[in-house]
């Protein structure tokens, strides 16, 4: 039979909070109430008070995260991956070294916790010039192809073929929110595309030229266009530093090459309007941020090409020193 602590009604709601805090609090059980006293439902023992046995229902509780069910030794299980990646209806984790001979365990916890989730994939790193993830099947059924939903869009992508991170949504969205009636948008690195879908959706460009290097972008980009009936995107395959010479000049181009797309800012200078906006992100390490971008300015400065940077935003946390950051930098 369950234990529990007998606390007098207007003691209550400290006393809960105490004992969820300190996770004697036992969550599968429901708290019931006897004459002038509450019955507590405890996993171990309460300081300052003297454990009983009583019944109890339960309540019912949806296991929310993953950690809890995963069975696993102990020693390990601060080890956890805290968060993954969902996309559609694939998650996408990464698991730790030590982790590797429980991942099978680690993806059934993960779908034990969330019903929406029908196959989970370990992510082993991001590989090639196509930036697609090296990705190995842990549990559940089906391919890693899926389509995810943002912002009232229905997005086709394989993560396994093309590149998409479901993590920029809220920056696909502030983009979008700059878009101004009838610009033309170069996205230099498209991968399926998401940048283009969700401008086109959320306001009225004339035409987002979306260039990827990656056969398979194009073709889930073109998936995603026909789903979601949008005519104004032009999904092309190749070079962007290449196709971008016989685009039109552009009123913002977007630049999600993390690693590198630096390389390619005098390009993109060379093609957006004076006034026009580039959104450049970039990887490095939080204490240069101020150096890049000094010099950065220089070197376009010394090319003839004039700049300023607008703003700049952390967009993620990469490791304890570095950061993925989004310079919006202004042709002058």
């Amino acid at each position: 039979m369950p234990k529990c602590i007998r606390v007098p009604k207007p003691d209550g709601e400290r006393v809960r909070g105490e004992l969820a805090a300190s996770g004697l609090l036992d969550l599968n059980l429901r708290i019931r109430a006897e004459g002038d006293f509450l019955l507590m439902p405890v996993t171990g023992d309460a300081p300052g008070f003297t454990a009983e046995e009583a019944d109890f229902e339960s309540c019912g509780r949806r296991i929310a995260d993953y950690r809890e069910c995963a069975d696993i030794p102990e020693d390990l299980r601060p080890t956890l991956p805290v968060s993954f990646d969902a996309i559609g209806d694939v998650a996408i984790v990464k698991v730790p070294e030590p982790l590797l001979p429980y991942k099978n365990e680690i993806g059934r916890a993960m779908m034990q916790a969330s019903s929406g989730i029908r196959t989970v994939m370990r992510d082993a790193g991001v590989k090639g010039e196509f930036r697609i993830r090296d990705l190995e099947q842990i549990a559940g059924s089906g391919s890693s192809e899926t389509v995810h939903k943002e912002f009232g869009l229905r997005i086709c992508v394989d993560p396994a073929k093309v590149y998409f991170n479901p993590r920029l949504a809220t920056e696909r969205r502030r983009v979008a929110s700059l878009v101004k009636q009838d610009e033309t948008v170069i996205d230099m690195f498209a991968g399926a595309a998401p940048f283009g879908l969700v401008m086109c959706r959320h306001a009225s460009p004339g035409r987002v030229y979306s260039i990827d290097l990656n056969p398979d972008a194009e073709v889930f980009a073109r998936r995603s266009i026909e789903l979601n009936r949008i005519s104004r995107i032009v999904p092309i395959t190749g070079d962007a530093s290449v196709v971008i010479k016989d685009l039109p000049d552009a009123d913002r181009i977007i630049m999600n090459l993390p690693q590198t797309a630096d390389k390619f800012l005098s390009c993109a200078l060379g093609k957006v309007r004076r006034g026009g906006t580039i959104h450049l992100h970039k990887m490095g390490e939080r204490a240069d941020l101020d150096c890049f971008m000094e010099d950065l300015r220089s070197s376009m400065s010394a090319l003839g090409l004039d700049m300023h940077i607008a703003g700049v935003s952390e967009l993620k946390t990469y490791s304890p020193t570095m950061s993925v950051y989004v310079l919006d930098i202004v042709k002058d």
